[in-house]
């Protein structure tokens, strides 16, 4: 037979030829099997994974993700108002993807990013109601403030017009009382000269009579004896001496209080301003008299100074604060020094810049600590017991030397060494008529 019509061989096909049996072990084939097995289990655990891990990046990528934001941004809302950057994450990146599904997560990211609006809209409009609410409290703050500095100038206007109505009472009162008491002084200073001619006539008189008469009539000699002709003769000039000495001494005070009382003066004058320290020191004269704690010494250092234009009567109320302040400091000094110690006051006049005169006042009392020198010229303020001060001198001493006068009024004080004030004004003050300046 042929193989095949081919190959020659003739064989028939569904014929078999020959046969071969071959033995397979068991082991082998389930062992194949098992590895097959394995690899089939291994390849669908690694998709499960796979499928796991996609499904997780997903789920992160549309829910995780955009949650934690939104709790993100819950936590900042929690914090404080919505910002219009945190509102607008709603509509960009995952928590956008989010809002425009209509799942419930969907749902409840729109309706947190409503609630997110409504806050900010009423955060937004309670800022605004806050700024008009500030605004109108500043508005309250300043017109409150305006009216306190209105009438607390209005108080300073008050007290310092009534200051200045006392002064002035009080100068027309000094005047009338000076001048009541200068005219019978002026009589009596006068008769006293002649009184004193008279008397020496008469003791001149009487001792020619002894001279020539040694040996008066026993009468005489008796009226003699019990008037004390020679007691009466030596003492008598002395009496009439002393008697002048006292009507100068009043006539003095008199002059001083009439040069002082010129308060309610208005016009510009030019006047001698050693007189008027020296009237002012002779009104206090019994504040610096010896004491049982000691005196206070006066030094004047005062310079060859011209008349100065001022307003006399307003300028020794200056000249009386800043001496009686003075005396003042020194008065507590000896309380505690026990008296032991000098305590002086120095006066000193010079003419500095050509135009301008400078009077100092320095006194070796306790000082002023450096805090209450920034509010000497403060008004209502003072150190001073209550009813000892006002706290207006210095302030309305600082106002007429600066004001009225155009000049400047410096302290320098250090504690437990003293004080000075120094007062500059010019030599010639700026007037608008010339009528008003007087000579005196």
């Amino acid at each position: 037979m042929k193989y095949g019509s081919k190959h020659g061989f003739g064989w028939q096909l569904h014929e078999i030829v020959t046969a071969q049996t071959v033995y397979v072990p068991a082991s082998k084939v389930l062992e194949l099997g098992l590895k097959n097995l394995a690899l089939l289990i291994g390849l669908l655990v690694g998709l499960f994974v796979a499928m796991i891990l996609v499904i997780n990046f997903l789920l992160r990528r549309a829910v995780v993700h955009p949650i934690q934001q939104l709790t993100a941004i819950a936590d900042d809302l929690s914090k404080g108002t919505p910002t219009l950057e945190q509102l607008e994450r709603f509509q960009t990146g995952a928590l956008g993807q989010m809002s425009r599904s209509k799942d419930e997560s969907g749902q409840l990211l729109k309706a947190f990013h409503r609630m997110a609006q409504e806050i900010f809209q009423r955060e937004q409009h309670l800022k605004q109601m806050n700024q008009v609410l500030q605004g109108s409290e500043i508005k309250e703050r300043s017109r409150s403030q305006a009216l306190e500095n209105s009438l607390k100038q209005l108080k300073q206007m008050q007290l310092k017009l009534i200051q200045s109505e006392k002064m002035s009472s009080l100068g027309q009162l000094v005047a009338g009382i000076a001048h009541e008491i200068n005219n019978p002084v002026n009589f009596i200073h006068g008769n006293i000269n002649h009184v004193s001619r008279y008397s020496d006539d008469l003791l001149t008189l009487v001792a020619l009579y002894q001279h020539h008469y040694p040996e008066p009539a026993p009468e005489i000699q008796q009226q003699a004896d019990e008037i004390d002709i020679e007691f009466l003769q030596s003492d008598l000039l002395k009496v009439l001496a002393s008697m002048q000495l006292g009507t100068d001494r009043i006539r003095e005070i008199v002059l001083s209080l009439r040069n002082f009382s010129r308060l309610d003066e208005a016009a510009i004058k030019a006047v001698d301003i050693h007189q008027g320290i020296d009237s002012t020191l002779m009104i206090l004269q019994n504040r610096l008299k010896a004491k049982p704690k000691g005196e206070i010494e006066i030094i004047r250092d005062y310079a060859d100074l011209p008349l100065v234009e001022c307003y006399p009567g307003p300028l020794n109320q200056v000249f009386m604060n800043l001496l009686a302040n003075a005396i003042d400091a020194l008065d507590e000094k000896m309380e505690s020094a026990k008296g032991q110690g000098s305590f002086t006051i120095r006066i000193q006049t010079a003419i500095v810049d050509s135009n301008s005169v400078q009077i100092k006042i320095t006194d070796n009392g306790v000082g002023i600590p450096e805090k209450i020198q920034k509010r000497l010229f403060d008004p209502f303020f003072t150190t001073k017991a209550i009813g000892k001060g006002t706290g207006l001198g210095l302030s309305i001493s600082h106002q007429i030397i600066t004001e009225r006068h155009i000049g400047t009024l410096h302290c320098i004080s250090h504690v437990d060494s003293g004080t000075e004030f120094a007062i500059k004004i010019p030599m010639q003050q700026k007037s608008d008529q010339d009528s008003d300046k007087e000579v005196f």
